[in-house]
């Protein structure tokens, strides 16, 4: 199986920021020495692309630099060159991992998951939407009838994604998650799963 990874994937931050940031590189570590796993280095996605799921105006925010204090908090980063550049990586990734899968049946990103991330603006840690970029990406670039599923099994709702893609009917969204964190307000997917707080196994399954 092919898995995208790179190092840009680690973000300076300022010390004692919260976000685990180790985690990329732990997992890398974890996966190279894995049998029939082939580590590839992440691309960076094109504006054209960003394009298909974000505003003009805040690719342009983000590129040149020009986000408010605000619009950088919401994030969680602060704006550097190095951000951008996380960010592009992130999402081409997940774009490159979606294109192998279709053709071999399977591939991953080591990163990605930025469903916080709105048509024009940031949240959450998350700068731009690498699964709703990925699926219109796949429309307008492999197959403009192809039909999308968009399976999200994190703790938060993709409440970005479900923003960016509500009026799609080509493309499907379901989100499964906690019913009670961040994001408090939840946007509405397709299909929304939110799960009360000690859910277990059996109880996740279930649902």
């Amino acid at each position: 199986m092919k898995a995208f990874y790179t190092d840009h994937y680690v973000l300076p931050l300022p010390p004692g920021h919260r976000f685990p940031m180790e985690k990329y590189s732990q997992l890398r570590d974890l996966v190279k020495n894995l049998a029939n796993i082939e580590l590839i280095e992440a691309p960076a996605i094109s504006d054209t692309q960003i394009l298909y799921a974000h505003d003009p105006a805040y690719l342009m925010k983000v590129i040149q630099g020009s986000l408010s204090p605000q619009e950088q908090r919401e994030i969680g980063f602060p704006w550097s060159t190095q951000m951008v550049e996380r960010s592009r990586r992130s999402a081409g990734a997940t774009l490159a991992a979606a294109k192998v899968a279709l053709d071999e049946g399977l591939a991953a990103n080591l990163a990605g998951g930025t469903h916080h991330a709105y048509r024009n603006r940031g949240s959450g840690f998350c700068v731009f939407n690498d699964s709703a970029i990925a699926a219109r990406a796949l429309q307008k670039e492999i197959h403009p009838k192809l039909k999308v599923a968009i399976v999200d099994l994190d703790v938060h709702q993709g409440n970005g994604t479900a923003a960016i893609l509500q009026n799609d009917p080509s493309i499907f969204t379901l989100s499964i998650h906690g019913e009670h964190n961040f994001p408090f307000q939840k946007e509405t997917s397709d299909f929304d799963i939110g799960l009360e707080n000690g859910c277990s196994d059996s109880q996740y399954l279930e649902a």
